[in-house]
């Protein structure tokens, strides 16, 4: 019987170590080889549909091979193979089709000098798809039943390496007091966070969410943000959202994690002054502020310099500043008039 102990524990202790999940992807692949010879490797997290997959980490192939791996006809070779599915390590061999015939061999592999692969597809606890993981060879060799098998009690382990729910799952721990959170996907739509339930605020197609994606799309990696409770006059105080941008190793269907606070300090500025500082987050002149409130241009201006006596600084650019530093600021989507704000200085 073959002794799998050995490779299983090594690599277990990888899959465990703490920071990047390219580092441990890296490490994992240099011992993997010590246990099933390979001429090349590739590592990716992501779906075979729509987007396709993001690299963690290859061995002795080239960037243009990496790119290729990265694109539609391999995402889609995965897709129609069902190499992205359940199912025991699978070679290019054991299916009905010639090598020929798939674009990623017929265009990038076969002419790289690949002869056969290994593949597994790597899924989570809960049945949810986190990559892809390929084994690349010279020889035209079916790869051997102890490979396979091998490969096949890794797949939890190297799935629990990389899984990008993981990295995301730290930054929970850099939220002091989050009680609620959501991984938020590029399509709008979102999935649970491991360790912390939903929200109501949080579910999809929410102002909230509506909001944080507004952050995320300016690449801001970290931002925050309050949210008025039971109703826009915050009558049960504010909320902190706080959005958490991917990292590069995440796959670019994750854009981030939206987390919850509740009981947020808003340092003295009552809910008013918070929808204003928004406003001049976003650059409105009193004018502009006054038209998106309904109020009178001078109660807009008095409105401005309470905020500036309460953050202790000079002018409105300040305040907008230490606002958006601090996360001491109510969203214009949370205002319900906000169809009024026709921003800029006029």
């Amino acid at each position: 019987m073959a002794d799998y102990h050995t490779p299983i524990l090594a690599l277990t202790e990888i899959a465990a170590a703490a920071g990047p999940a390219r580092a441990r992807a890296d490490a994992f692949l240099e011992e993997l080889r010590r246990h099933i010879p390979f001429d090349g490797a590739w590592l990716a997290v992501g779906e075979a549909e729509p987007l396709g997959y993001t690299s963690l980490a290859a061995i002795d192939l080239d960037d243009s091979t990496v790119c290729f791996l990265e694109g539609p006809a391999t995402a889609r070779d995965i897709d129609v193979s069902g190499a992205d599915r359940p199912g025991p390590p699978l070679s290019p061999n054991d299916l009905p089709v010639a090598l020929e015939e798939w674009l990623t061999w017929a265009q990038c592999l076969l002419p790289a000098g690949y002869r056969d692969a290994l593949s597994l597809s790597l899924y989570g606890p809960d049945d949810r798809h986190i990559g892809f993981l390929g084994l690349l060879s010279t020889d035209r060799r079916l790869p051997s039943p102890r490979a396979r098998r091998l490969l096949a009690r890794l797949r939890p382990i190297l799935a629990h390496a990389v899984d990008p729910l993981r990295t995301l799952t730290m930054t929970v721990g850099l939220v002091r007091g989050a009680s609620a959170g959501v991984v938020v996907r590029v399509d709008g739509s979102t999935q649970s966070l491991p360790g912390l339930p939903g929200h109501p605020l949080l579910v999809h197609g929410a102002p909230v969410l509506q909001a944080a994606w507004e952050r995320i799309e300016t690449e801001r990696p970290y931002s925050s943000f309050l949210w008025p409770l039971g109703g826009s006059h915050a009558p049960d105080g504010h909320a902190r959202i706080t959005v958490v941008a991917s990292p590069s190793d995440v796959p670019l269907l994750l854009a981030g994690v939206v987390l919850l606070s509740p009981n947020a300090d808003t340092r003295g500025l009552t809910a008013r002054e918070l929808q204003i500082l928004g406003l001049l987050v976003d650059g409105l002149s009193n004018a502009a502020i006054a038209r998106a409130l309904v109020v009178t241009q001078r109660t807009a201006a008095s409105h401005v310099e309470h905020i500036l006596a309460k953050l202790k600084v000079s002018t409105r650019t300040l305040a907008a500043v230490t606002a958006e530093r601090h996360g001491l600021f109510v969203p214009p989507i949370a205002i319900p008039w906000r169809g009024r704000v026709t921003g800029g200085q006029g």
